[in-house]
């Protein structure tokens, strides 16, 4: 008998294992978008909405024999999913991959379920961007340096000035690839203040274009034509949050085993963001969980003992480029990590933020 298995998220980890179980299982994907959206390459489709579009890959190709509901989990338990529309997927394995979420554009809006609606918004917000000469991003992470090296490339003499409160940018990362991303900022001419913070928000809606002047705690005064908020990952686990599967931990995350089962069900699977692990909330470590998750399904449904295990590594590892031309990295080596060089962001990142990958994954066979 084909034993079911609802993927629930159809993010980086969630379609990946979907696919991964097509012809093994009877797969049921659930997800309240039209499309899987390849996140990496947000921030570009809004400096350059003629290519925006390549970060929008129909579910309808993605799998052969499994199906995709598009709808919004609400519940989980042990036995199956309880659906916004009312319905209910009962399930004999459960994959939780419902990712996070993040503040537009680099993520699309909740409400933008469509390509369409994500396609409007990101033109929207590239009007708004286009007439602006003074940029100003909240945030110095990973989302807000891509962010201000995608708006240079296209406007290399737009004023961009990048405001956090943490004291370093890329803390933990080797002090080369560190110093390489100042250098390249430099270049860029973007403005970087750290260890700071507004003293009030911006007065305008982020993302949308109206002049303002704004006070760090430090007393800088910052003009501005339009802001960003590139800070706040959310967890995405409200589906989770009644408690009828497993309880949260503090950071809203939920208890696996290194097997990346839920702590006290071994039917039931968590990946990515959701997974109460050190590995950082990005697309790659997501990935990496979903080999796992596959491969341990793989063998419960062909009724074999699951194997895979995922040991979190303590070596971080990141592709950040600054613009399809620029960028700086981060990758494992024998023994350790290393820095790589622009060249190397370029041709496994900046160019094609990875379209080429998902084109190949959402392509049925």
């Amino acid at each position: 008998m084909t034993r079911t298995v609802a993927v629930v998220g159809g993010g980086y980890g969630g379609s990946l294992v979907a696919q991964a179980l097509d012809l093994v299982g009877d797969v049921v994907l659930i997800d309240p978008r039209e499309a899987f959206v390849n996140a990496a390459g947000s921030l570009r489709a809004l400096t350059r909405p003629d290519w925006a579009a390549n970060i929008f890959f129909p579910y309808d190709t993605l799998l052969e024999r499994g199906r995709v509901i598009r709808d919004r989990a609400t519940s989980v338990d042990p036995a199956g999913v309880a659906l916004a529309s009312g319905g209910r997927v009962e399930a004999d394995h459960l994959v939780l991959a419902t990712g996070s979420g993040y503040p537009f554009p680099a993520k699309p809006r909740q409400s933008a379920t469509t390509i369409a609606g994500a396609l409007d918004d990101l033109l929207e917000a590239h009007k708004e961007l286009a007439g602006a000469g003074r940029v100003l991003i909240l945030g110095s992470g990973p989302v807000g340096l891509e962010l201000a090296g995608e708006i240079k490339e296209v406007w290399p003499d737009r004023d961009v000035t990048i405001v956090s409160k943490a004291e370093s940018l890329l803390p933990g990362f080797l002090p080369e690839v560190r110093a390489e991303l100042h250098r390249q900022l430099d270049e860029l001419g973007i403005t970087v203040m750290l260890g700071t913070a507004l003293t009030a928000p911006p007065p305008t809606e982020a993302g949308r274009a109206g002049r303002f002047t704004a006070t760090t705690d430090a007393g800088d005064e910052i003009s501005a034509d339009i802001w960003f908020r590139a800070f706040g990952v959310r967890i995405a686990g409200d589906c989770l949050t009644d408690g009828r599967l497993t309880p949260l931990t503090a950071r809203a995350t939920v208890p696996v085993t290194d097997r990346l089962t839920v702590r006290g069900h071994d039917h039931v699977y968590a990946l990515g963001d959701l997974a109460d692990l050190p590995d950082p909330k990005m697309a790659s470590y997501a990935q990496v969980h979903a080999e796992v998750v596959a491969e341990n399904l793989r063998a419960r449904l062909a009724g074999e003992p699951p194997q895979a295990v995922h040991t979190p590594t303590p070596h971080r590892r990141i592709l950040l480029p600054l613009g399809p031309r620029r960028g700086v990295g981060q990758l494992p080596v024998p023994g350790g990590v290393a820095p790589a060089t622009a060249e190397t962001v370029f041709q496994r990142k900046g160019a094609d933020l990875f379209t080429a990958r998902f084109a190949e994954r959402f392509s049925r066979r």
